[in-house]
This record gives C-alpha cells, structure tokens and sequence, in this order.
C-alpha cells in the first residue's frame, strides 16, 4: 500500500466492562472491505497522541486504523479516572477488534494490531489471547518484567505494589482516587524522565484531550505486569522497531527471542524514546516498515 492516500476520520463509539470507550475511525478511500488496524500508546495517552500519529500514517498508507482512549482516559467513560490498569487495557483492545469487525469497510479476517511504548507491552497479551488478531507491530516498545523492575527499584518494588493496594482500597472504601502527576520536574510522578516532561508536560504532547495524572491504585497492577510472559503465546507474525537509546533494550531483546512465531526486529537510531511518538524522522519511516509488515501478512 503506497504512502499519500485520502482517508475519513469518524467519532467511533463502543462499549468495553459497561464503559463507553471513544475513538477516532480512519477510513481510507475505496470500496471493498479491507484490513484494519488497532493502535494503541503509551502509559497514560491519549488518542491524540502517538497512538492517533502512527494510526493517521498507517491510514495514509491505505489501512482502516482505529485510535481511542481508554476506560478512565481522555473521552471515555471509567472510574476511577487516570486508572492504568494493563488488564483493562487489554479487555478494551479486544472490545475495539469486536467491534471493528462489524463495520462493514473492514474484514474482520485481516485485522492487526501496533502498540508504541507501554502500548506494545500491552498489546503483547491482547495478541496473545485474541484470536481475531492475525498480525502484530511494535514501535519503541517497553515489554514489561516484573523481575527487571524489581531490580530497578532497588528494594522499593514491593512498597510500591503496597502503596497501590492501599489506594484502591481507599476508593472503594471512599470513592476518592489517591493522584499525582504522570510527569513534572519536581516531587512524586509517574513518569520521572526529562524526555517524559518534554512530551506530555509541554504543548509538544499535552493536548487538550491530556491529563496529566496518574491514579495511585495504578501501582498495584502496572509495577507486576508482565508481558514478556505473553511473548511465548504469539504465534502470529510481529515486527519490532526499537532503537539502543529507546527504553529498556535488554527487555526488547527478551520479549523479541521468546516469541513463538515468525518475526522480525529492526533496530534504528533515535535521540531517545520519545522521538518515536512525534517526530517525522522516526515515525515515518517506521509507519513504512508497518505498513510492509502488514501488506505482508494481511493481505
């Protein structure tokens, strides 16, 4: 599919646990049901950023692409909000692939799935449970081990874990979500990187769609997720686009060598992980190498 094709964008709505998810539907010119594909971002984003970036360059590359936020995120519905829960997550992105497989432009036999960052390592488990996904794609992703991040926290891990535990008992018990920042330079966030500031604390990546926060209650299931287990249980076919200054290459590595079907990984250079979100340097041509990927395998 060539690079420069016309395409619609549409409010899509859907339903996933009893919540209203919102999306935006992109649907290239043409007739003729033809694949699609879901894409999802990083921790705590929203559909206007990086998710919405690869999913216009994918649907400028001909395919139907789906973007949407989250339960508790940007537009949709959720309680508490600004909940990154990876189980939630993956059940949305299942809901999103039943839902797109009704539309009638899309054939629900060629359907795909890309995730960038925590995105990916989501995507990881949805790929590995639902069978409607047939082919998989991933841009600087963090494929998460909870080993690695116990190691990296250094004795804090399970504190942490503690933490998140205390705040969700404090909702359910007080209907009050215990918050900070998901970025900022000073104080307790989520995100304590400068790149991560750069994004989501300044207009480059704070839409109006953005919060910047995160729930607490998030640590109990985030900091033990583990998506280098799903690897074993792919066995559709995946390309992997990292780079050496992207987050946690060692755990690219990892995720990539215990995949069980065909693949493919394509190491590039970047300034960091962020530049993958944004910048036309980076996400172009990995919008490429996906768009090859996917005319490989879904065609």
């Amino acid at each position: 599919m060539s690079k420069g094709t016309e395409f619609e964008r549409t409010r899509f709505v859907f339903d996933a646990a009893g919540s209203q998810l919102v999306g935006v539907l992109r649907i290239p010119a043409g007739q003729g049901r033809r694949p699609a594909l879901v894409v999802i971002g990083p921790l705590t984003s929203v559909k206007e950023q990086a998710a919405g970036t690869y999913a216009d360059a994918l649907a400028a590359r001909g395919y139907i692409t789906l973007a949407f936020d989250h339960r508790s995120f940007g537009e949709s519905g959720g309680q508490p909000r600004q909940y990154e829960h990876p189980g939630h997550k993956v059940e949305d992105v299942r809901a999103a692939i039943a839902a797109l497989a009704a539309r009638p432009e899309v054939d629900a036999d060629r359907i795909g799935a890309v995730g960038v960052c925590a995105g990916a390592g989501y995507m990881a488990r949805a790929v590995a449970d639902e069978p409607r996904i047939r082919a998989f794609g991933a841009v600087a992703g963090f494929y998460h081990d909870p080993a690695m991040q116990r190691q990296w926290m250094q004795g804090g891990f399970d504190a942490a874990v503690a933490s998140g535990r205390d705040a969700r008992q404090r909702w359910e018990e007080t209907g009050v979500a215990d918050m900070i920042p998901a970025v900022g330079k000073e104080g307790e966030v989520a995100m304590p990187l400068d790149e991560a500031f750069a994004y989501y604390g300044t207009p480059r990546g704070a839409v109006p769609n953005y919060t910047n926060g995160f729930a607490v209650m998030s640590r109990e299931v985030t900091l033990p997720y583990d998506a280098q287990a799903a690897a074993s249980q792919i066995r559709v076919p995946t390309l992997m686009i990292h780079s050496e200054k992207a987050l946690a290459p060692p755990l690219a590595r990892s995720f990539f060598a215990r995949l069980a079907g065909p693949k493919r990984d394509i190491w590039v250079e970047s300034e960091g992980q962020i530049d993958f979100y944004d910048r036309p340097e980076r996400f172009e041509p990995a919008a490429d190498r996906l768009a090859e990927h996917f005319g490989q395998t879904l065609e």
